[in-house]
């Protein structure tokens, strides 16, 4: 069994095209194509970790496609899940969201990525934001000195300040291995990833 991290795959959203600088035509190509390419690396007996919005959109539709993802799917909410505690009636979106093939949904977790590396996981960073100010500030994690896992900047960076981004803009449009990433933090000395560098 292997362990996956993504997030931000923004199904169902057409204007992340443009936000984002996604190379997809439209929305159905922009759904369909990280399907397959998560379905190409992650095995039906794997561990998959969504670190926060997962469907945007119409929500029957674009929520839909995350029943046709391989793995053991767990999703750490973000701002764009209406399940995320942040959003008002959140607690009616949770069955939904398990309805779709999500068996945990938390707000925050730890990580276990093997080798004795376990890292704290939220959708948002410590700091920075996919906007020029940071925002939802009372739902961000507490630096505790250690690295964390993310999503939520899209293309900003992929390693900033002991924050990595799993994000799927910096990822190739598909899940990264729990083992690449292990590998990131151990490096002496990460080097700061911005855009338009994608590797």
């Amino acid at each position: 069994m292997s362990l996956w991290l993504t997030s931000d795959l923004h199904f169902g959203h057409a204007n992340i095209i443009r936000y984002c600088n996604r190379p997809f035509r439209d929305v159905a190509h922009m759904n369909a194509e990280p399907v397959r390419r998560w379905n190409d690396r992650v095995a039906p007996g794997d561990e998959e970790w969504v670190l926060g919005d997962v469907a945007l959109g119409s929500i029957p539709r674009s929520l839909e496609l995350v029943r046709s993802l391989h793995g053991e799917k767990h999703l750490v909410a973000g701002n764009h899940d209406r399940c995320w505690e942040g959003n008002r009636r959140h607690e009616r979106w949770v069955d939904r969201y398990r309805d779709a093939g999500f068996v945990e949904i938390v707000t925050q977790t730890e990580i276990d990525l093997g080798g004795g590396t376990v890292l704290p996981a939220c959708h948002f960073p410590y700091e920075g934001d996919s906007h020029d100010e940071d925002r939802f500030i009372p739902y961000r994690p507490i630096d505790d000195g250690r690295w964390l896992l993310h999503g939520h900047v899209h293309d900003r960076w992929r390693v900033h300040d002991r924050q990595v981004n799993v994000g799927c803009d910096v990822w190739d449009w598909a899940p990264v291995a729990a083992t690449e990433v292990r590998a990131l933090v151990a490096a002496p000395s990460p080097s700061t990833w911005q855009a338009g560098s994608h590797g």
